[in-house]
């Protein structure tokens, strides 16, 4: 197996997403350094090659498509190839070109891509598992106003009695997918954070409810 230098190789995955100029409002180098810390994380409890997981989390978002734009699911397709062309450039080794591209891919929910290996179940639970919990509605709320959405429809907050549609109201988000990203996660050690995590989510909602005077159930 190769030896990676992470203190060379590092500092050059945040220079080419510097030079990349990809961040928005919740895809800043804040959450990059959080999604590598999670997959990092993980990786060693689920025994995956980090030689995979390390450069894929710092590459995921290398290229951003707003999250109301018609290419939003081509995203991470994206991403796995300007990824790829400057590793091979700056020549990492190739025997692992495949395999990122492939985690980097399948790290998206709306490419709706399975993973197929353990490093790339690693990743999309690393990425997944930073849209839960405080950080994750802290950057929902992030970008719905960035989106100039409201924060709630007044009618029915929490979707007792409608579809959810988060181009509406930005909390429809919760309903429309961070509620359900749970349930998604592919290795044990994101399942378990993640349901700590959306239980947290779930107290927020019920102090929401109570603040605005609005129900949770139909």
């Amino acid at each position: 197996m190769t030896s990676i230098n992470w203190t060379d190789w590092e500092p050059r995955f945040l220079a080419f997403l510097q030079e990349q100029a990809a961040a928005d409002a919740a895809h800043d180098q804040a959450h990059v350094a959080r999604v590598v810390h999670n997959a990092r994380q993980i990786a060693t409890l689920e025994g995956a090659d980090q030689a995979v997981v390390i450069p894929a989390a710092w590459l995921h978002d290398c290229v951003i498509v707003l999250k109301d734009s018609p290419l939003r699911a081509q995203a991470s397709r994206l991403a796995a190839e300007t990824a790829v062309v400057f590793l091979r450039r700056a020549h990492y080794p190739s025997q692992y070109l495949e395999a990122i591209a492939h985690a980097i891919e399948a790290h998206s929910f709306s490419a709706g891509i399975p993973p197929q290996t353990i490093e790339a179940k690693v990743v999309q639970d690393a990425d997944r598992l930073d849209a839960l919990g405080a950080v994750g509605m802290a950057r929902t709320f992030m970008v719905g106003g960035a989106l100039q959405r409201p924060l709630y429809y007044p009618d029915d907050p929490f979707c007792a009695h409608r579809p959810p549609d988060d181009a509406v109201a930005t909390l429809d988000h919760f309903y429309t997918k961070l509620l359900k990203l749970a349930g998604t996660m592919q290795t044990a050690v994101g399942r378990q954070e993640a349901e700590r995590r959306t239980a947290f989510m779930h107290s927020f909602l019920t102090q929401l409810a109570g603040e605005i005077g609005a129900s949770l159930t139909p």
